[in-house]
């Protein structure tokens, strides 16, 4: 029996965390040949990856590519519970695990890649990656980033409370709770605010700031102060009943919508981001 490994799990909720995960499994599995595997959920499970290499991988927002020659795409989601794992030859992953393990590829240098308790896991011809991800809009992580459509679609959602405008990941692709909180304060905007009283401009070149910042530079992964030190990194994102780290009014926060299974939360200052602002 194999040895466990307690592989180093990436739970990737936002844009740059993704870029991230992309970024390190680049580093750790591409252009290896899967010797076995298969795919255990989605419309293909049971399918073999036997004899396919892997490619690359390609983001657009919280979507994940894995490119596998010859012809072939692996279009995953992780949601908020997902994970992707690399454990060294002779290793596995650990005992409760193994039921959520979704796929299973044992490359050619003896190491195993695992996608655990992914909720998307989609295989598709290479030819089709474009149309699946279609109904996406721009990513500031990706070459094609557009900035003036981006601004356009937060434009169009003019009537829509902001925090909900920027959840949706046709207007801008990669955004999550967390950076629709912060970046709210940031615009000193309330986050119910209607989205057409916030710059749309200004608010979506600041957002491909952060996100770039936040995916790229080492130790500023999701830090909006600038300050990496615990408990001072956001400016309002999980500081409920915290004092703001600009006025030192109480954080607020409520749920964004009832019974949300993804437990999202809205977090604001009151001074910086007062209501109707």
């Amino acid at each position: 029996m194999c040895a466990v490994e307690h592989p180093r799990e990436l739970v990737v909720p936002e844009g740059d965390s993704v870029y991230r995960l992309a970024d390190r499994l680049r580093r750790q599995v591409a252009h290896r040949r899967i010797v076995a595997g298969e795919l255990r959920s989605g419309t293909a499970a049971g399918t073999s990856l036997a004899g396919l290499a892997i490619g690359g991988f390609d983001t657009h927002g919280k979507h994940l590519v894995t490119t596998l020659d010859p012809g072939w795409a692996l279009h995953t989601h992780l949601l908020m519970q997902g994970s992707w794992s690399v454990t060294r030859a002779g290793r596995s992953v650990p005992a409760r695990l193994r039921s959520a393990v979704r796929v299973r590829a044992s490359l050619d240098d003896g190491s195993t890649l695992w996608g655990i308790d992914m909720p998307v896991v989609e295989m598709l011809r290479a030819s089709s990656v474009r149309a699946a991800l279609a109904h996406l809009g721009p990513d500031p992580l990706r070459p094609d980033w557009d900035a003036a459509e981006a601004a356009r679609r937060l434009r169009s959602a003019a009537d829509r409370p902001l925090v909900a405008a920027l959840l949706d990941q046709r207007i801008i692709a990669g955004l999550g709770n967390l950076w629709v909180n912060e970046l709210a304060f940031l615009s000193g905007a309330h986050p119910f605010a209607p989205a057409g009283a916030v710059d749309a401009d200004a608010l979506v070149d600041r957002a491909a700031r952060a996100l770039r910042l936040s995916a790229t530079v080492a130790g500023m992964y999701q830090v909006t102060t600038g300050d990496r030190r615990p408990g001072r990194s956001h400016w309002v994102a999980g500081r409920a009943g915290k004092p703001c780290l600009r006025c030192g009014t109480m954080i607020r926060v409520r749920a964004e919508v009832a019974d949300d299974p993804q437990r999202r939360r809205t977090w604001w200052c009151p001074f910086c981001q007062p209501s109707g602002s």
